[in-house]
């Protein structure tokens, strides 16, 4: 852990709970230029941690302050999600310099940092995100490359489970051809796992992004329909 403080924060509001853990990738040439804009005051920006891709973690917000990661966006009921959040940017040159897969020795500092950071706060499963899904109107981050699946099997956030009747079935999500593919359907399934933004094609891609990073078209398919309903099974949502 670094220490590398940023002015760029502030209180958080009386009453604010620490609740959403939002995940981001910089989305600039280098980490180097990513740490400078979070820590320059004219930038307005900063995120609580930052991880370089040979696994550095830098401290750059405390924790009990609000930091200015997220912006415009609503994840289920919270609209506000800097005052109720906790931010890590990753370093990754995204979508407009290179978007390239994030190496082993970063997620593991991901998951350490996350592990680290959920032994603190009591952040529900469901409100482990990725930028995009709060955002999924203006941000892709941190995209189809990132693992969620290797972070949910170490304890962070959600992974779907498919389950089928009968059970000696393949259960693989790919042949997950038993949901019937109702778009309307699914909306109202977006809707109740917490994406709210008004654009649906948008919020369908960020879904994809996060649970089906095969397939970021937006088209919706029986696997979408089984992922989407697998996930509110484990979220009693």
């Amino acid at each position: 852990m670094i220490d590398h403080p940023s002015p760029n924060c502030g209180d958080r509001p009386d009453g604010s709970q620490i609740d959403i853990l939002v995940l981001h990738y910089t989305g600039m040439q280098s980490g180097r230029a990513a740490l400078d804009r979070l820590c320059d005051p004219d930038a307005s920006v900063s995120s609580h941690y930052l991880i370089e891709e040979d696994g550095r973690i830098f401290r750059l917000v405390a924790e009990d302050k609000r930091a200015w990661h997220a912006g415009r966006g609503q994840w289920q009921e919270c609209s506000d999600i800097n005052s109720n959040s906790i931010g890590i940017e990753i370093v990754n040159p995204g979508h407009e310099f290179g978007y390239r897969p994030f190496p082993d020795v970063q997620i593991d500092a991901v998951i350490t940092l996350c592990r680290d950071i959920l032994s603190r706060h009591a952040i529900p499963a469901d409100r482990i995100i990725g930028h995009s899904d709060m955002a999924p109107d203006r941000k892709e981050d941190p995209g189809e490359l990132f693992p969620w699946n290797s972070l949910a099997a170490n304890g962070i956030g959600l992974w779907p489970t498919i389950t089928r009747t009968p059970p000696d079935i393949d259960t693989d999500i790919d042949t997950a051809t038993d949901a019937p593919c109702d778009p309307a359907k699914f909306d109202t399934m977006l809707d109740r796992l917490g994406y709210a933004a008004n654009d649906r094609l948008k919020r369908r891609i960020a879904f994809q992004r996060h649970w089906r990073p095969d397939d970021i078209s937006g088209e919706i398919d029986p696997p979408c329909m089984a992922i989407a309903r697998a996930l509110l099974a484990q979220t009693g949502r």
